[in-house]
């Protein structure tokens, strides 16, 4: 079984101490990490050594993190097609968006709404881990996602940091 970490939003210039806390805990069964964009810094990511790291720019990132990070990505792990992007524009039908760019994968991870997802379309699991800051509505705790490849295929869940 492999267990892979997923997280977006996380807008923060550094990686402090809290921000370091929540990584070890939710993500130490993870190998691999997917970061849904808006990091803001692509120094945040140098958390994640000894996993393979996967990422995308969003519309906050700084300059140099949108000119070191794709728009989109395609990657591939235990024959599966993940599709990642952070998405953009209006949130309504922002999963219509995201499937134009990757009708052609088994899973779609996305950003930018804040608001955690986690189902199925057809024969496409599409993920959104929310914000794993917490900067949802009235304070709410900040979300992420596991994503679980086994014999019987792919599943996922959303995890609230305030549960770990």
């Amino acid at each position: 079984m492999k267990n892979i970490g997923i997280l977006s939003d996380t807008h923060i210039n550094s990686a402090d101490d809290t921000f370091l806390y929540n990584c070890s805990r939710a993500f130490s069964k993870c190998d691999i990490i997917i970061h849904a964009g808006d990091l803001t810094d692509l120094s945040i990511l140098s958390i994640f050594k000894g996993k393979e790291v996967h990422a995308v720019s969003g519309n906050m990132c700084n300059n140099m993190t949108q000119l070191s990070l794709p728009k989109e990505k395609r990657i591939i792990i235990d024959g599966y097609s993940i599709g990642v992007s952070h998405g953009a524009g209006n949130r309504l039908n922002i999963e219509d968006r995201v499937f134009e760019m990757f009708p052609d994968v088994s899973c779609i991870i996305y950003g930018h709404t804040h608001a955690p997802v986690c189902h199925t379309v057809g024969k496409t699991l599409f993920i959104n881990p929310g914000s794993f800051q917490g900067t949802g509505k009235y304070g709410a705790a900040g979300t992420y996602a596991i994503l679980q490849i086994d014999k019987n295929g792919l599943s996922a869940a959303i995890h609230t940091l305030s549960s770990l």
